[in-house]
């Protein structure tokens, strides 16, 4: 039976509550679909209700199936698009509690069967409550290090990077590594090592030892560039959980816990964010068979998924980034893939921009809130 969430996991940095808050009737409500709604739509309805599932329910409102973040990614990763109708990838097998299901019965079949969420029916199949394990175990901190890499030039952006390094330019009236440092905060993590080079000292003096932002910041200094997985070979102790990687110049709005629920799930060595990227050919394309003409295609659209600069690596990969060596973060990947380790890709449909030209720089000015 597969699980409508993440598995369970439980442990020192979680502590129990009381009970479970169950969900109001009108939040209820709230998460449901059509069966003919997008995929745009359960997006928005799981950013809205942040809960981590939508209910696909018929006109009488009873429950036909469910959709969970990671059923959305998986299938944009399938090739489907934003206006595929969710009956085509709803999970229909799902489990329920009847409506007079207590908290504890809820929390015992939850912990039994790695389930995430539940919902509660009434005889009719209508949704009274949805169990959350969230509500259940309350996270203090994420344990997990993050490692914001900060040592780049920025050579594109010139004049702007020549007395200033990249990761300090201000969007909002923030320099962009404040606001990618104060994303970590707000999820959890409060462990961080900033790979700094280029103008060090104007980030160390900036951020210190972070607790200006209860966190604690350490530095992984580079004497030369290392590349973006290089630096990774100054961290002071291998990190006993998976570890989070960031570019120092990307802006986004992806959920770091859904990451990290990801990489569990599917019990990956490493996850590698991916963001899907078109390019529209300008002439129209033709498909040849030594000299005879199969197919004329005009200014066709390519579909690509690009790399999107985040990263979640488990301990063990960092055995094959050699010692002050320039090793980017595709070498490593590649390393990882050869040696069978299995990595995975989430795709993010979230905001994302790479601040890394002049144009971009302007956009975010004006996008960012």
């Amino acid at each position: 039976m597969r699980r409508l969430g993440c598995r369970y996991f439980g442990g020192a940095n979680h502590e129990i509550a009381e009970s479970i808050v169950p969900m109001k009737s009108g939040s209820v409500i709230a998460l449901e679909l059509t069966p003919k709604s997008g995929l745009r739509e359960a997006i928005a309805v799981i950013d809205r209700e942040a809960v981590q599932i939508a209910l696909v329910t018929d006109e009488q409102h009873r429950l036909l199936g469910t959709i969970t973040d990671g059923d959305i990614r998986r299938a944009l990763l399938r090739g489907e698009d934003l206006d595929t109708p969710v009956e085509r990838i709803m999970f229909r097998n799902f489990r329920s509690l009847p409506a007079t299901a207590t908290d504890m019965e809820a929390l015992t079949l939850m912990r039994k069967a790695s389930l995430h969420q539940i919902p509660a029916l009434d005889e009719q199949g209508r949704v009274t409550r949805l169990f959350r394990l969230d509500e259940l175990i309350k996270p203090k901190t994420l344990s997990n290090p993050v490692v914001i890499m900060a040592g780049g030039e920025g050579k594109r952006l010139r004049p702007l990077t020549q007395d200033c390094p990249k990761p300090m330019l201000r969007v909002g009236g923030k320099p962009l590594l404040e606001i990618i440092l104060e994303q970590c905060i707000e999820a959890g993590f409060r462990e961080f090592y900033l790979a700094v080079n280029y103008l060090k000292e104007q980030i160390q003096d900036y951020f210190q030892d972070g607790a200006h932002w209860e966190a604690r910041i350490r530095y992984l200094e580079e004497d030369k560039p290392l590349g973006t997985a290089g630096a990774l070979s100054l961290l002071p102790q291998s990190p006993t959980e998976p570890l989070l990687v960031l570019n120092g110049d990307v802006l986004t709005r992806v959920d770091f816990k859904h990451l990290l629920r990801f990489h569990a799930e599917h019990e990956a060595a490493a996850t590698l964010c991916v963001r899907e990227h078109t390019t529209q050919i300008p002439y129209g394309v033709v498909r040849l068979d030594d000299l005879r003409v199969l197919t004329l295609e005009e200014k066709p659209v390519l579909s690509h998924y690009v790399n999107a600069g985040i990263y979640l690596l488990d301990p063990e990969l960092l055995k094959l980034i050699p010692n002050d060596c320039f090793f980017d973060m595709p070498q490593l990947l590649d390393q990882a893939v050869r040696a069978q380790h299995r990595v995975s890709a989430f795709p993010i449909h979230e905001y994302w921009l790479d601040v890394g030209l002049p144009e971009t720089l302007e956009r975010a000015h004006g996008e960012w809130q």
